[in-house]
């Protein structure tokens, strides 16, 4: 059986486990030929815990957001060498595992590469590992990278 790649999904999230994923999956893309799809999910906060004043209006945290998401790919792409690799940045909001699996789903994945670790505890301690949920409910295999 021959295993041809077509499509690679890279979830980044400005970590360095997420530049070690995107760079290998820049090498597996640029070996094979795949269009690479690098993606980023960011998780919006769920309320406000500031100790004072206001919290922003839904419009400013969203173009807060999106400015994250889009230095976060800037920075990644400027980092890698992509010369001869058919590329596109993906930005979404919502939960990152979930959002990366329909992603896989959508654009009928060959593969997705990730990071081992990129949250903070915190977040892996109260709804667990993205890299674990992933791994589990992919529809596509997953290259995970220490």
């Amino acid at each position: 059986m021959t295993w041809n790649l077509n499509t690679i999904i890279v979830g980044v999230d400005g970590s360095e486990g997420a530049e070690r994923a995107a760079r290998h999956a820049v090498d597996v893309a640029r070996t094979t030929g795949a269009k690479l799809y690098i993606a980023t999910v960011v998780r919006p906060p769920e309320g406000w815990w500031g100790i004072g004043g206001a919290p922003p209006t839904p419009e400013a945290l969203s173009t807060a957001l999106i400015e994250g998401q889009k230095e976060v790919l800037d920075n990644l792409v400027a980092a890698l060498d992509l010369e001869g690799v058919d590329y596109e940045t993906l930005q979404d909001l919502g939960d990152p595992a979930s959002r990366l699996i329909a992603i896989a789903e959508e654009r009928n994945a060959d593969l997705m590469v990730i990071g081992r670790r990129g949250a903070g505890l915190v977040e892996r301690v109260i709804i667990g590992s993205v890299a674990d949920r992933i791994c589990h409910h992919s529809p596509c295999p997953v290259l995970l990278i220490p």
